[in-house]
């Protein structure tokens, strides 16, 4: 309905009151409707639901057509992010946001700091997927505010074809709302302490979520060593339990991300039950590490299994795990990828040691041949350390292309002295262009940076303390941040607008009329930023 229609049809409510509520403006109330045009955490789940499914479906029909997102901890700062995608690129196609499980605990537990091993309240995971959405719900209200204070003026001033182009753009204006990709770790116990978050995320408007495989009790962050997983119908269980909570909840097309952590976990909490040889219990014992029991003598209270007809004892460590074969990482995270496809998941997630695309596609060329469609979500962590992974990996490739490389240590390739050289500028360019080719030769859909906000956040503070109680004092703020902000349009340095105080001054009018007191007068200091 076009925002005239809706005028249109709110006028006709209101006269139907025979003038009790000739006080109402229809206007107004329009205005109001398209600020909040989702009443409801299910209603944005299901509009970005729908969203990843048609960018899904790109994908696969281009892999050029990968998405996007970064982490964010406030919803400030996913606000922030969303209005700057705007401003610079003209739409939010293709980028969405992470919710990170990682930043949660780090920022948002009661506990204070936390490390990621699922210690943090479970409920402040759906807390911060509200927040988010309050904060870019608000964006659009404020962004329509401004749109409709533009078409009074036109109007006041009989300039109706700029009044016209103004309503055709808010008829079709693009919400600041995308997608929350949502982090519900192992799924915080056991399948229905899932199937309850997994209800709260979405209530809350995730659309998709992405769950992991490793032991809830003793999860551990992916690129942290002791990760312990779980034989596959303990994950499948988990997985269900998230599409029951969509389905129950009417988003009939959400979206369950499997991500699997085999390629750093070496061990596993429990042998998984078998019922047949080659079953995906036997599959996933077959990885055990044991070794062949010929004397009885021997056992004292330990666990064996039958291998091939031979009687073994899966190594078993005094914390009661037991321990996968080395090297059979890979393997493992191939057959949780398949088993996860054929039971429910709509995306993978390799947890991989080190950003290498040939690594993540030898693994998916594996997994596509039983699964032709089959794409990842993929973690462009601030774990790895992206400078000295890619110049040790130009210096290999130039080392097996035969090139002259006794200008350079492999080892302190990290050095600000290599910063200027070829070697340098070639692996920056492999950095650049990382996501693009790993979406055309591993298989990536989406590209996300867990925990930047986390680190721009600290690298912006040490910046500004360093100068603003320095020497420089309140030039510190005005020339770093301030006049920074002035030029290149950052929307946030009329702060009282941002937090609402136009919304709330044009609300007083809606109420009130010519006797609401509004902050956005003369006097007010925000006009010192006028443009």
């Amino acid at each position: 309905m076009t925002y005239q229609e809706q005028t249109s049809q709110i006028g006709q409510l209101v006269a139907s009151y025979k003038g009790t509520w000739d006080g109402i403006d229809a206007e107004s109330v329009a205005r109001m409707r398209l600020q909040n045009r989702f009443r409801t955490g299910l209603d944005i789940a299901r509009y970005t639901a729908a969203i990843m499914r048609r960018d899904m479906a790109a994908y696969d029909a281009n892999p050029a057509e990968y998405t996007q997102s970064l982490g964010c901890w406030h919803g400030f700062i996913g606000q922030q992010k969303l209005i700057s995608i705007k401003k610079h690129f003209g739409t939010t196609k293709g980028r969405y946001l992470y919710l990170s499980g990682w930043m949660v605990a780090a920022l948002r537990s009661e506990f204070g700091p936390l490390p990621d091993q699922s210690m943090h309240e479970k409920t402040s995971v759906p807390a911060l997927i509200e927040e988010l959405y309050t904060f870019l719900k608000q964006a659009d209200a404020r962004e329509l505010g401004m749109m409709f204070r533009d078409l009074d003026k036109a109007r006041e001033s009989g300039n109706e074809i700029e009044a016209q182009r103004l309503t055709q753009v808010i008829d079709n204006y693009e919400t600041h709302v995308v997608p929350i990709i949502a982090d519900i770790d192992a799924g915080f116990g056991n399948a229905e302490a899932t199937y309850l978050l997994a209800k709260k995320m979405i209530e809350a408007g995730a659309c998709a979520l992405q769950i992991e495989n490793q032991v809830s009790d003793e999860k551990q962050c992916g690129h942290q060593d002791g990760k312990v997983t779980v034989p596959h119908e303990d994950f499948l269980a988990k997985v269900r339990a998230c599409r029951y909570a969509f389905l129950e909840l009417g988003v009939d097309d959400g979206i369950i991300v499997t991500r699997t952590d085999s390629l750093g976990a070496g061990l596993t909490k429990q042998i998984a039950f078998s019922k047949e040889k080659g079953d995906i219990g036997d599959q996933y014992n077959s990885f055990l590490d044991c070794e062949e029991v010929t004397d009885l003598s021997t056992l004292r209270g330990d666990v064996v299994i039958e291998r091939d007809g031979k009687l073994m004892r899966p190594k078993r460590l005094p914390s009661n795990l037991f321990q996968f074969r080395e090297g059979t990482g890979a393997d493992r995270c191939v057959l949780d990828c398949i088993t996860s496809l054929q039971n429910g998941a709509d995306l993978l997630w390799i947890e991989t040691e080190k950003p290498h695309i040939e690594q993540i596609a030898s693994m998916v060329d594996r997994i596509r041949e039983v699964i032709p469609n089959a794409k990842l979500v993929y973690n462009n962590s601030p774990s790895f350390n992206w400078t000295l992974n890619f110049r040790q990996q130009v210096f290999d490739a130039w080392v097996e292309a035969g090139k002259d490389v006794s200008a350079y240590d492999r080892a302190k390739l990290m050095s600000v002295d290599y910063d200027d050289t070829d070697l340098a500028a070639e692996a920056d360019e492999r950095i650049r262009t990382f996501q693009k080719d790993a979406a055309a030769r591993a298989g990536i859909f989406h590209h996300l940076i867990t925990l930047p906000t986390y680190h721009t956040a600290a690298l912006s503070t040490d910046n500004l303390a360093k100068e603003y109680f320095g020497e420089a004092g309140m030039l510190g703020y005005v020339k770093g941040v301030q006049r920074k902000e002035i030029r290149e349009g950052i929307a946030c340095v009329k702060h009282q607008n941002m937090s609402g105080s136009d919304i709330g001054d044009d609300h007083k009018e809606y109420f009130a009329g010519e006797a609401a007191l509004k902050a956005g007068g003369a006097h007010n200091t925000m006009n010192q930023f006028a443009a």
